[in-house]
C-alpha cells in the first residue's frame, strides 16, 4: 500500500510484530457500516463517479456476505482489517475500489470502526446487566419476609431480609448500566472525515457520515479524532467497576454456599467437585467470576499505561487498544451471564439464615432505640446501657429475647416488659420502615419499582 515510497520490503520480525488483523478482524462489520458511510457522501459530493460509488457498494455488500458465511479469507500479510476488506473488494469490483479510500485514512477509520464496535459493547453490556437484575429481583419477590443477618466487619451487626440484600445488588447494577450509558452518550461523535489528522481538502460532509453512521455530530478537532481513546478507557472503567460489584456478589455466593453458612445451595449446574474428596460441592464459577475481576482491570491499566505518555496524534501503540477492549468485553459478558444463571439457580434456606441471624444479639441496636424512645435517654446513654445488657447475655449464654426482665433490670431499673417487643427478630425487621429501610413493606415497594423500571 506504500510501495511507492519503499524500495525495501520490512525485516521479517515486521510481519510479526506489525499485523494486527488476528484480532482487529472483529471490527469487520464496522468496517464496512463506516466504508458505505463514507462511498455514499463521496459520490454525493461528487468526489467519485455515482458508477464507482455503486459498484463500491455493490462491492461491499458482497464482501460481507463473505465474511458472514464464514467464506473470507483474512491475510496477515494485509496487516489488518481494513487492507484485507479493501483488498478483496478490489479482486470483486476492479479499479472502482481504489476511490474508496478518497478523503480517509486508516487513523480515522480505525477510530469508527473501534468507537462504532464500543457502542454496541456498551449496549450489549447493559442487556446482561438487566438479565442479571432481574434474576436478582426474581429472589427477592420470593424471599420479602426471610430474614437473614446483616453483616458489618463480617460480624453480624442486625437482621434483615434475603430480599434486602438482592435489592441492594440490583441498585450497584443500575449503577453499572448507567455507566456504560454515559459512555455512550460521550463516544457517540464521528471521527470519520479527519483523515490522517488534519482533516482533509476534499469538500467532504462530515455530518452525512456522521448521521449515517448513528453518531450525533462529527467531531469538532481532527488530531483529538484519531488519537482519542479517552472512550475505550471509560467503557474499561465502566466494565472495570462493574466486574467488581459483580465479584462482590460471588465472593458472597462463594461464603454462603459453605457449610460453615448454608444460606444458599447451587444445583450440579453451576458446581464442580474434586478429584480427591469425593464430598465436596465446589462454587467454581462464583471464584472464576470472582478472579476474573482482576484481568479487566488489568485490561484497563494496560491502555491506561499507553495512552499516557502519546504524543498527538496518532501512533502505533494504539494498536494495543483493541485486544485489552475486546478482552475486558468478553470477560465482562461472560461473568455477568455465569452470575445471571448462578442467581436463577440457587436455592435458600431461609432456615440457616434465621439461625445465623439469631447469634450475636442483633437486636441490641433495637434495645437502645426502645431506650431513647420510651425511657428518653440520651442515645449515648442508651448505647451503653444495651452494650451492658449484651454481656449480661452473653454470659448467661441467651438471646436478648430470652435474657430474664430481672437481669435487665439489675442494669437498667425502668425497663418493663414491653421491652420484648422489640427483641424479636420479626419486630427488629419490621420496624425499619424508613425510606430504603429493610421492612418487608418497605422492600415490596422497592421491588414494584424495579418490577415497572425493567419491564
Amino acid at each position: 500500500m506504500w510501495g511507492g515510497r519503499f524500495a525495501e520490503g520490512p525485516a521479517s520480525v515486521m510481519k510479526d510484530i506489525t499485523p494486527s488483523i488476528d484480532f482487529d478482524k472483529r471490527l469487520a462489520l464496522q468496517d464496512l457500516a463506516g466504508s458505505r458511510a463514507h462511498a455514499r457522501m463521496l459520490a454525493a459530493q461528487g468526489i467519485i463517479p455515482d458508477a464507482d460509488g455503486a459498484a463500491i457498494l455493490a462491492g461491499l455488500d458482497a464482501v460481507e456476505k463473505e465474511i458472514v458465511d464464514g467464506k473470507f479469507v483474512f491475510k496477515r500479510e494485509l496487516e489488518d482489517i481494513h487492507l484485507n476488506i479493501e483488498s478483496r473488494l478490489k479482486e470483486i469490483v476492479g479499479e472502482a475500489a481504489g476511490r474508496l479510500h478518497t478523503a480517509r485514512s486508516r487513523n480515522d477509520q480505525v477510530a469508527t470502526d473501534f468507537r462504532l464496535w464500543v457502542r454496541e459493547a456498551c449496549t450489549h453490556a447493559r442487556a446482561l446487566i438487566d438479565g442479571l437484575q432481574r434474576s436478582l429481583l426474581s429472589q427477592a419477590e420470593l424471599h420479602v419476609e426471610t430474614i437473614m443477618p446483616g453483616f458489618t466487619h463480617m460480624q453480624p451487626a442486625q437482621p434483615i431480609t434475603f430480599a434486602h440484600h438482592c435489592l441492594a445488588y440490583v441498585e450497584m447494577l443500575a449503577r453499572d448500566a448507567g455507566r456504560f450509558a454515559d459512555a455512550v452518550a460521550r463516544l457517540n461523535e464521528s471521527p470519520l472525515g479527519a483523515a490522517a489528522l488534519a482533516g482533509t481538502s476534499f469538500p467532504i460532509d462530515r455530518k452525512a457520515t456522521a448521521k449515517a453512521l448513528g453518531f450525533s455530530h462529527p467531531m469538532r478537532n481532527s488530531l483529538d479524532a484519531v488519537s482519542a481513546r479517552d472512550f475505550a478507557l471509560e467503557y474499561l472503567s465502566a466494565c472495570t467497576i462493574c466486574m467488581t460489584n459483580v465479584s462482590r456478589l460471588a465472593g458472597e455466593l462463594v461464603q454462603w454456599t459453605s457449610p460453615a453458612f448454608g444460606f444458599v445451595r447451587l444445583s450440579d449446574a453451576f458446581t464442580t467437585g474434586s478429584s480427591i474428596m469425593p464430598q465436596k460441592r465446589n462454587p467454581d464459577a462464583a471464584e472464576l467470576v470472582r478472579g476474573k475481576t482482576g484481568r479487566v482491570l488489568g485490561d484497563f491499566v494496560a491502555l491506561a499505561t499507553v495512552v499516557k505518555g502519546l504524543a498527538l496524534a496518532y501512533g502505533s501503540d494504539l494498536q494495543e487498544d483493541k485486544e485489552r477492549v475486546f478482552d475486558a468485553a468478553d470477560t465482562l459478558g461472560l461473568s455477568l451471564r455465569a452470575m445471571t444463571g448462578m442467581i436463577a439457580d440457587l436455592k435458600a434456606d431461609p432456615a440457616a439464615m434465621r439461625r445465623a441471624a439469631e447469634a450475636g444479639f442483633p437486636t441490641a441496636t433495637d434495645l437502645a432505640d426502645w431506650l431513647v424512645r420510651v425511657l428518653k435517654m440520651p442515645f449515648r446513654e442508651a448505647h451503653h446501657i444495651a452494650g451492658s445488657i449484651v454481656k449480661c447475655a452473653e454470659e448467661a449464654q441467651v438471646s436478648l429475647d430470652k435474657l430474664p426482665l430481672a437481669e435487665m433490670q439489675k442494669i437498667e431499673p425502668r425497663l418493663t416488659k414491653d421491652v420484648y417487643a422489640v427483641l424479636s427478630l420479626e419486630a427488629s425487621v419490621n420496624s425499619r420502615m424508613s425510606e430504603g429501610g429493610t421492612a418487608p413493606s418497605r422492600v415490596r415497594e422497592q421491588i414494584a419499582f424495579w418490577r415497572e423500571k425493567l419491564k
